[in-house]
């Protein structure tokens, strides 16, 4: 169960405060009556006995299985309170259950839904806000089922990122491994012999040795330094940019970003607050803030988009979808459009990835064999 603090006074009428536990802040009021106390104050807190419950943004997954969940508890006929009630009992994750239980909380205390998810801190802006559309407009149902189907398509996005880059992250790993393994162990073995020629080695095999040389010296301060590296990637959030995936993250950011729009939309989201809470799903976030304050200005949202650099078969179907009265439909086709050109590119980089990957690989090896065996052929040339 939660956690309520409250001020008020007791029987003496001395000043009071403290924390109780109870179902909602009704339940904590009624306990406090009980005891004698007169109520001034009751409000939620995550503070326990055991310390403090620090709250995260759940990931999409957990977003998708709680909008999917509630959506069939209401269209089952169950009053909201009731299918959270359901939903905190059901819960197992020891995330996922204190904020189910907050949520239950806030809503029987008296708080409208989308209140209670805002101040829960564990959901995205995108889904209390258009919670607070359907609760208005009567629609939560639909809008909770399309706030799934929003964290879904952002979730499979995600997803075919990463399968992409898994094989030549692999790969790389892979012959990384074989290369290093080849300098720092046989290599310095083999040119223990070559020392003893007194004769001036071949470029390739000098090169092979100075890269030995190095890579025993400093391999280990190269590996401290990417694991370091890693370390301030994963605390800042930063990730790593392949260069040649910069085109199809940038067809999958503007999918998202459309889609996640067109929602908005449907729900009864303005256009320019659309456009600000949908910026934060793209690395460029300004350039969508930019088209929100151009609209808000007065100016159409194709021009706004021509504005900040889009490409004009994008801009055209917006143009078309506004002049219309249908801008959510365009918006859907424009984000369709875009992940059928993403998942065409990842194809082919799937495609081509690994024939460069192992042409890689054995470049590297044949270039080490024929640095250590060209010194001993022309030692076998000068025996004869």
């Amino acid at each position: 169960m939660p956690y309520f603090s409250y001020s008020g006074y007791d029987s003496k009428g001395k000043s009071t405060k403290g924390t109780i536990e109870a179902g909602s802040s009704i339940q904590a009021v009624d306990r406090l009556t009980e005891r004698g106390i007169v109520v001034v104050d009751v409000k939620l807190t995550e503070e326990k006995k055991g310390g403090k419950v620090k709250i995260k943004l759940l990931p999409l997954e957990q977003h998708i299985f709680f909008c999917r969940s509630l959506a069939s508890y209401l269209k089952s006929g169950l009053p909201l309170a009731d299918s959270l009630r359901i939903m905190s009992k059901q819960a197992r994750d020891k995330v996922m259950k204190p904020v189910m239980e907050k949520i239950l909380a806030e809503v029987e205390g008296g708080r409208k839904f989308h209140t209670a998810l805002s101040e829960s801190g564990a959901f995205r802006e995108s889904l209390w806000r258009v919670a607070e559309s359907g609760e208005q407009s009567g629609t939560l149902i639909s809008v909770l089922n399309e706030a799934a189907d929003e964290f879904k398509l952002e979730d499979d996005l995600r997803r075919k990122i990463r399968g992409a880059m898994t094989y030549p992250i692999v790969m790389a790993v892979v012959g990384i491994g074989v290369v290093s393994f080849m300098l720092t162990y046989v290599v310095p073995k083999i040119s223990e012999l070559f020392e003893d020629m007194n004769q001036t080695l071949p470029l390739p095999t000098r090169i092979l040795i100075g890269m030995s040389d190095f890579l025993s010296n400093y391999g280990l301060w190269i590996l401290l330094a990417f694991g370091i590296l890693l370390l301030y990637m994963r605390k800042t959030g930063k990730k790593f940019n392949m260069p040649f995936m910069k085109g199809i993250r940038g067809q999958l950011t503007l999918a998202l970003v459309m889609s996640h729009i067109s929602t908005l939309l449907r729900s009864g989201i303005p256009l320019v607050q659309a456009l600000r809470m949908a910026s934060s799903m793209d690395s460029s976030s300004q350039r969508w803030l930019d088209a929100a304050e151009m609209v808000k200005a007065g100016h159409r949202f194709d021009k706004a988009l021509e504005k900040i650099g889009m490409q004009e078969e994008t801009v055209a179907v917006v143009r078309v979808g506004e002049m219309g009265g249908d801008l959510a439909g365009a918006l859907t086709n424009v984000s369709q459009q875009s992940r059928e050109i993403a998942q065409s590119r990842m194809e082919k980089l799937s495609t081509l990835m690994e024939p460069i990957m192992v042409l890689t690989l054995g470049v590297s090896v044949g270039f080490i064999v024929l640095a250590i065996l060209t010194p001993v052929f022309d030692l076998a040339g000068i025996v004869k």
